[in-house]
């Protein structure tokens, strides 16, 4: 695996059970229903700040947030 692209976290196992069962739920994969909640909160974050999501993406990925 490229860990260039690609990392791993850890979570307590309740909590990935969880996950898994609304995955199942939602037919996502772990890492879309991952991708699509992390983007959804962006969005969130963004409408209060009244900036554009990507405005804010940039900042986040430079660390200036």
């Amino acid at each position: 695996m490229d860990i260039s692209k690609w990392k791993s976290v850890a979570v307590k196992l309740e909590d990935h059970k969880i996950f898994l069962g609304i995955c199942k739920i939602k037919k996502r994969s772990v890492s879309s229903m991952i991708s699509k909640l992390l983007h959804d909160y962006v969005n969130y974050m963004a409408s209060k700040e009244k900036i554009e999501p990507k405005i804010l993406i940039k900042r986040l990925m430079n660390g200036k947030h």
